[in-house]
């Protein structure tokens, strides 16, 4: 047999290998497909491939990996179990920017499924592999690897340490001083995801300057790069008042505000994150956000938002309005009480009316005018409404009854009470005959509106426990009337009187 014969027999194969990988990356990218490259082997015969002398036949062969480990947990740790990870690490610090690129590609696939997969990424040594890819020339490869740490550092707090244990902080952070908007982006991210788990990580993300350069993305056109850095601002700010103060310090206030109406839900919603996440700590980081025009703002983001993306703003104007008198006036001047009314009236989801009902009653239980404002906005019957709601969750029938029971204790604006004193059950009608109790005795005008408006009957009605702290409001308030008032309106008294009458004896 000829030389150009035999050598012919290696081109086949070779061409044979070539076709066989680059026909399996195209059938694993659909997931129909998955299921039966699976039991077809498709994984052990891709392993062997990882070693080809052909650089395009390696790269493909890894890069159906990644497509494959991608679609599931099963199939990761298959990959895991096949002891492809430790030929991977190798060949990340030994072969070309384009392997290394699809080589962290699989371990990206790889870790984001669980904990323990992250944990088997990290055991096989790829974290140190990894961050010396964040060195390298090749944007591309810088990214894929920032994927691959951000894999691994989102599910606990232990994994994220071991990603700042490999030094790969601040090459991240030089990530975000590179120009390419796809590195930034996953850079971001990974930091945020690193910052999330705790006060110690998030510090180790701020000690190596990471907010300055954060903070100088806020108004860079990418929707994408803006949703993460917001993200890891707000992960960073969570934690304590001195991290907040620093985020604040890097004057991400107004820049934030014009965000809030941002064309990108995911802009909106994390840069109203990053204002809740920084309101929460103290009066005078909520006063910044207050002197920067940031109530009428998120007012104004509340009003344009529907569902889910509402959330961080109800909570920030609770946040604002629990701090101070002086602070809560302000969300209600900024008609943050009124539109809050509305969310209550609009929104059928539980977790968003369980969070407005706790935000009404942190800005209305300050004083009795706070309260009123709340009142006038018909907020407490909408309240009413969430509590006794057959199918209202253990949350939202806490915070509904706990802000009804913060706002009627304040309340003396009494045309808002006396619906309750009809709808109301016994536990929250307690807190509303008690309201009566502090205003009557010393109101004549509205002694005789609670006379003609039912309101003193409905009390005579009720069956309060001799000796209870109810039983002593309506005392009280049968105090303030004469005898014979209180008589007519209690109940079987029309009855005596019609016995009176069938038993006189006219002259």
């Amino acid at each position: 047999m000829s030389q150009r014969k035999i050598l012919q027999v290696f081109e086949e194969y070779q061409k044979a290998r070539s076709q066989f990988v680059m026909t399996i990356c195209e059938l694993a990218d659909r997931p129909q497909n998955v299921e039966i490259l699976q039991s077809a082997g498709a994984m052990a015969l891709l392993r062997p491939l990882l070693l080809d002398t052909v650089p395009n036949v390696q790269q493909q062969a890894a890069l159906a990996l990644s497509r494959l480990a991608g679609h599931n947990d099963d199939l990761a740790e298959a990959v895991v179990k096949g002891d492809i990870l430790p030929q991977l690490v190798y060949s990340l610090s030994e072969q070309n920017r384009k392997y290394k690129k699809v080589a962290a590609q699989v371990l990206y696939a790889v870790a984001k499924h669980s904990p323990h997969l992250a944990q088997s990424v990290v055991d096989c040594g790829a974290l140190d592999a990894l961050v010396i890819c964040l060195e390298e020339f090749d944007p591309e490869v810088k990214e894929a690897a920032a994927r691959a740490l951000d894999a691994v550092s989102r599910h606990n707090a232990e994994l994220a340490q071991a990603v700042i244990d490999a030094g790969a902080v601040p090459l991240l952070v030089l990530c975000l001083q590179e120009p390419e908007i796809r590195l930034k982006v996953v850079a971001a991210l990974t930091l945020s995801q690193i910052s999330k788990h705790s006060l110690e990580l998030a510090q180790a993300v701020v000690d190596a300057g990471a907010i300055a350069y954060l903070a100088q993305m806020i108004l860079n056109p990418s929707p994408k790069l803006k949703q993460n850095v917001f993200s890891a601002l707000s992960q960073i700010a969570k934690h304590n008042v001195d991290l907040a103060e620093m985020v604040v310090e890097a004057e991400v206030f107004p820049s934030v505000l014009r965000c809030l109406k941002d064309n990108d839900v995911c802009v909106r919603k994390n840069a109203a994150t990053l204002i809740r996440e920084i309101a929460k700590h103290t009066p005078e980081l909520s006063q910044i956000i207050v002197n920067s025009g940031g109530v009428a703002a998120i007012v104004d983001y509340i009003s344009d938002n529907k569902g889910g993306s509402r959330l961080p703003g109800i909570m920030a104007l609770g946040y604002i309005g629990a701090h101070s008198e002086s602070l809560a006036m302000a969300v209600i001047v900024s008609k943050g009480v009124v539109t809050l009314a509305i969310v209550l009236a609009e929104e059928t989801d539980q977790p968003i009316l369980a969070a407005t009902a706790w935000a009404l009653g942190h800005i209305g239980r300050h004083t009795p005018e706070h309260s009123k404002a709340v009142a006038l906005a018909n907020v407490f019957p909408r309240l009413l409404l969430c509590y006794s709601r057959n199918d209202a969750t253990e949350d939202l029938q806490s915070k509904a009854k706990k802000a009804l029971k913060e706002l009627l204790q304040k309340c003396i604006h009494l045309p808002a009470l006396e619906p309750l004193l009809h709808d109301a059950p016994p536990n929250i009608l307690k807190h509303v005959i008690g309201q009566f109790s502090k205003v009557l005795p010393h109101d004549s005008k509205a002694r005789r509106v609670f006379v003609t408006s039912g309101g003193l009957k409905k009390v005579q009605e009720i069956d309060a426990e001799p000796g209870s702290q109810l039983a002593e409001y309506i005392n009280t308030i049968n105090n303030c009337f004469p005898d014979e008032i209180v008589k007519y309106y209690s109940p079987g008294y029309p009855d005596v009187l019609l016995e009176r009458v069938d038993q006189y004896q006219p002259s």
